[in-house]
């Protein structure tokens, strides 16, 4: 399988240009440049930047030059402390991975997928010249599988348009499920050498999203360790979430999380990857902060064995609060030690 150089080790930027009060006070303070310089002293090789169609265009369309800033500062401070970078379209005009976002209507409207090809081509014309040092990730987290076969021809139409500018700059397609690995599968075959097979992890969801309460149906009180055994994983999942949490089949109900746990969920991607001689790289993982920081790192040890084994390149979710930060002062205690399995 392929191994995506200079992406094996990351972490994401939400909350600065994405899921934010988009405001520039936000926009110019939120991330500045001694964060990167962080990010590049834990040892890392490049972040992930979401960030949402309003950065960098009005409502009808034209370009918004302090928005493209913006993404500007990042490249530079990621160059001048040797790190790439994903630029991570989080949000387009009639759709998120968030439907509180209010977006609707990319799917079924010729007109919306063609202000997506427009915003892209945008950004290839603005940034391609970077392709050695930054890659282009169409979408963030496509949720319905009904979508899956037109946004496989809405990424090939936009990966088609994005060459005649960028002819190989590395762009990243996840699939549905919000980029469940499970979709991988039914990814478009690579348009050429140069795509990346995108998949997110926050399995068992459980564990990492427990208490979470953008989760209609989380108990937020809910809490469970990460040696709890799987059969009381599976009962809570049950109770908590609107789907039962995954890759517990084959396991005895005494068994707890391990490295195996990640293999056993991956192998079809990893398969798959193999076949069609694409590399696999997971953009999002991550603990959400209710969970005890000495399980963080254990959770994270765990799923890194797996993603070191196959050269899986990784960002984790998420540098900075948005739930997940991992700067934050909880952290601090285990932060050392969790910086060597991301």
């Amino acid at each position: 399988m392929k191994k995506w150089e200079g992406y094996q080790k990351g972490v994401n930027l939400g909350g600065w240009l994405s899921q934010c009060d988009d405001t520039e006070e936000t926009y110019s303070s939120f991330i500045v440049e001694k964060d990167i310089e962080t990010i590049a002293g834990w040892g890392m090789d490049h972040v992930r930047l979401p960030f949402d169609y309003e950065l960098i265009e009005d409502k009808e369309g034209n370009p918004v030059e302090s928005g493209y800033g913006h993404i500007q500062d990042a490249i530079d401070w990621c160059g001048k402390y040797g790190l790439n970078l994903i630029l991570d379209l989080h949000k387009t005009m009639g759709y998120s991975f968030d439907d509180a976002h209010g977006e609707a209507g990319f799917f079924e409207s010729e007109k919306l997928q063609q202000r997506f090809y427009a915003l892209w081509e945008r950004v290839a014309e603005r940034f391609g010249k970077y392709e050695e040092r930054v890659a282009f990730e169409l979408l963030n987290e496509v949720t319905d599988k009904s979508y899956c076969d037109l946004w496989n021809e809405i990424s090939y139409e936009c990966i088609r348009r994005i060459r005649k500018i960028s002819p190989t700059i590395r762009i990243l397609v996840g699939g549905y499920w919000n980029n469940s690995v499970d979709s991988v599968k039914d990814l478009a075959m690579p348009y050429d050498e140069n795509i990346i097979y995108n998949f997110h992890c926050y399995e068992p969801l459980i564990f990492t999203h427990q208490g979470a309460p953008w989760i209609p149906t989380m108990d937020t009180s809910f809490r469970i360790r990460i040696d709890a055994p799987y059969g009381e994983m599976e009962e809570a999942g049950v109770k908590n979430l609107q789907q039962v949490t995954t890759g517990f089949k084959g396991f005895a109900p005494e068994d707890t999380l391990s490295a195996e746990y990640f293999e056993n969920i991956f192998a079809e991607a990893v398969s798959v990857a193999q076949e069609r001689d694409v590399a696999l790289y997971c953009g999002e993982y991550g603990v959400i902060d209710r969970v005890d920081p000495v399980d963080v790192v254990k959770w994270f040890s765990m799923i890194n064995q797996v993603f070191r084994k196959y050269g899986i390149g990784r960002s984790a979710w998420n540098y900075k609060r948005m739930d997940f930060g991992i700067s934050d002062v909880r952290m601090d205690a285990v932060r050392e030690e969790l910086i060597r399995y991301l």
